[in-house]
C-alpha cells in the first residue's frame, strides 16, 4: 500500500497529499485511531480520507485501516512497556520512560531490512565520492556537522568533506566547483528549509550525487536524491526529534567505514593524539 501512495501522489490532489502524507508518515495510527481521529490529525476532512481509500481503488477507508492493522500485527514485537503509571511517586518518570521507549524503537528500526538497504545503498555512494559536502540548516545543521566531522576521519589528502552552509544558511558558495563524482548529503525534515532544497537540486543539476536524509518517501529532497534514508522525527512531546537522524549519520559513517580502504579508527587515534599535544583537551590538575 506504501509503494501505491508513493507511486501516485505526484498526481493526487493537493487535499489528497496531505492526507497520502499522514498515512505514508503515521502507520501505525492508521491502524489504531479512527478515520475522523486521523483526519484531524492530519488537518483535513473526514471525507478526504474516505476520497484516498477510493483513489487507491478501496472500497472504504475501513479497509485500508484492517491492511494496516494486520501489518502492524504481523510485525509487533513482545515487549515490555510504560504504564503511564510514576514510579513511586516520582513525577516525569513515566514521561521520560515513554520518550526514551519512543526514540529506541525509532533507532531500531533503523535497522530493519528495507531502512538497510537504504544505507547500504547510500553508503556505497558516499564511499566512491570524490569529495563530500554535507548540508543541513537550523535545526538540521548539527546532523550535517556531526556527519562531515565523522566523515573526515575516511578523507585522504586527495579528497575534502566539507559543511555546507551555517545555521543561517550563509557560506553556501563551497559547491559551486563540485561536480560529477562528488556527493552532497543533505539532511531536512518537515517543516522543509527551502534554501536546503533549492541548494540540493542546484548541486544535482551540476551533476552531483545526492543522498538525503528526510523524514519521508514524498520529502522534496527525495524527488531529488540519488539515495535517500527516511528517518521518523516524530517525538511524544512538543518538539521533533533529531535523533534518529544523528543514528541515521553514524550507521552511514560506520557502512561507508567499511567500504573503504582508510583506516578511521587509526586516523582518530592520530587526530586526538594530535589535539592533545596541542592541548585542547581538558586535563584534571596535578
Amino acid at each position: 500500500m506504501a509503494e501505491l501512495l508513493v507511486e501516485r501522489f505526484e498526481n493526487m490532489p493537493p487535499q489528497l497529499r496531505v492526507a497520502a502524507r499522514f498515512v505514508l508518515d503515521h502507520p501505525k495510527d492508521v491502524a489504531l485511531m479512527s478515520m475522523r481521529e486521523q483526519a484531524h490529525q492530519a488537518g483535513v476532512s473526514h471525507s478526504t480520507m474516505m476520497r484516498l481509500a477510493r483513489w487507491l481503488g478501496l472500497d472504504g477507508y475501513e479497509d485500508m485501516r484492517s491492511l494496516y492493522a494486520r501489518a502492524l500485527r504481523e510485525t509487533a514485537a513482545g515487549g515490555t512497556s510504560r504504564q503511564g503509571v510514576e514510579k513511586g511517586g516520582a513525577s516525569g518518570f513515566s514521561t521520560a520512560g515513554v520518550v526514551a521507549d519512543s526514540l529506541a524503537a525509532q533507532i531500531s528500526s533503523l535497522g530493519e531490512y528495507g531502512n538497510a538497504m537504504q544505507f547500504i545503498a547510500a553508503a556505497d555512494l558516499v564511499a566512491r565520492s570524490n569529495n563530500l559536502f554535507g548540508l543541513g540548516l537550523r535545526s538540521a545543521y548539527p546532523v550535517a556537522s556531526h556527519l562531515v566531522q565523522i566523515m573526515s576521519f575516511l578523507a585522504g589528502s586527495n579528497r575534502k568533506v566539507t559543511l555546507v552552509g551555517d545555521m543561517a544558511g550563509q557560506g553556501l558558495d563551497a559547491l559551486q566547483l563540485a561536480g560529477s563524482g562528488d556527493v552532497l548529503l543533505a539532511v531536512g525534515m518537515a517543516p522543509y528549509d527551502r534554501t536546503t532544497i533549492e541548494v540540493a537540486r542546484q548541486a544535482a543539476r551540476q551533476g552531483v550525487g545526492v543522498v538525503a536524509i528526510t523524514d519521508s518517501s514524498v520529502s522534496p529532497l527525495t524527488r531529488i536524491a540519488r539515495e535517500t534514508i527516511i528517518v521518523t522525527s516524530n517525538s511524544q512531546s512538543f518538539f521533533r526529534s533529531m535523533a534518529p537522524a544523528f543514528a541515521a549519520v553514524e550507521i552511514l559513517a560506520a557502512l561507508t567505514a567499511a567500504r573503504s580502504e582508510a583506516n578511521a579508527a587509526e586516523r582518530v587515534r592520530q587526530s586526538e593524539e594530535q589535539l592533545a599535544a596541542f592541548g585542547i583537551y581538558w586535563k584534571p590538575p596535578r
